[in-house]
């Protein structure tokens, strides 16, 4: 155990059951968060993070894995909705010195869900544009939406597919009576109007470069009927432009694309452009 401090020596020996009342997780996943909040230098940001889960495979409906909610942990399996929590929930740790595992499930629990309180199934926030409005509210993130040329296109959001499509979702499909919660959630957002970078203007340009920062949580937007975003990664600068680190179900794991974002959104006929999401600083 040479190398390991009294912190990490904790959370091993606290986590010695995966049977804890509202959680769900493995040892290895509590020891993984654990050693990552330790190693993190200072200013770590989500890219540091991120590139430590490189090549863990893409596997959906990692959540949906309990009759009821509880919170899951799995840093050995992920989507692109899971990967961007975890690593957000671990920058934001770090940011605020926090190196102990009950923080991390505080935070990751203050993401997950509506105004960070774990009520059941329909306290999760299914939607993304849900998400990022309520994690602007408790101050974790900032949408930017600041008046240039890129954001030429205007998301009408629109959402219903949760509730147009129940028996697609294993706790909807089990308790018929939250498609009601689900349809009011949809409702509550439904009408909301947001500026985005519609894939065209998506290039290597110096504007884009000033306004998309390496780390930046990358939301694509769709036309698919019912949704509003179709993918999630993060931003990552290179030589010949922008892409992304994302879950892929492409590629079946995590993965720095190799294929300029602009070039991947061409490949994708539903995905109308990017809207982009900055974690806040805490110091």
């Amino acid at each position: 155990m040479n190398g390991i401090n009294g912190w990490i020596m904790g959370c091993l020996l606290t986590l010695c059951s995966v049977s804890v009342v509202g959680q769900t997780y493995q040892k290895s996943d509590s020891v993984a968060i654990c050693r990552l909040l330790r190693e993190a230098p200072q200013d770590a940001n989500t890219l540091w993070f991120a590139r430590h889960f490189l090549g863990k495979p893409y596997v959906a409906y990692t959540l949906e894995v309990n009759e009821q909610e509880q919170l899951v942990v799995n840093t050995r399996q992920m989507d692109c909705t899971t990967l961007v929590e975890t690593v957000v929930a671990l920058t934001l740790c770090r940011q605020e010195n926090k190196k102990q595992w009950e923080d991390y499930l505080d935070m990751l629990t203050m993401l997950r869900y509506r105004q960070g309180m774990l009520q059941g199934y329909t306290s999760r926030l299914h939607y993304f544009s849900d998400w990022i409005d309520d994690k602007e509210r408790v101050q974790l993130v900032k949408e930017i939406q600041e008046p240039c040329s890129s954001f030429t296109a205007v998301q009408h959001i629109s959402v219903d597919y949760m509730s147009h499509h129940p028996t697609a979702y294993r706790a909807l499909k089990a308790h018929p009576k939250w498609v009601e919660t689900i349809r009011q959630q949809e409702q509550a957002i439904t009408g909301w109007m947001r500026k985005y970078i519609p894939k065209a203007e998506v290039g290597n340009g110096q504007e884009l470069r000033e306004i998309v920062r390496d780390g930046d949580i990358i939301a694509i937007t769709t036309d698919k009927e019912g949704l509003d975003i179709a993918h999630l990664g993060f931003a990552v600068w290179r030589q010949d432009g922008l892409h992304l680190l994302n879950a892929s179900q492409l590629h079946k794991k995590v993965v720095e694309e190799p294929m300029t974002l602009g070039r991947y959104l061409q490949k994708h006929p539903r995905h109308t452009g990017i809207r982009i999401i900055r974690i806040k600083e805490h110091k």
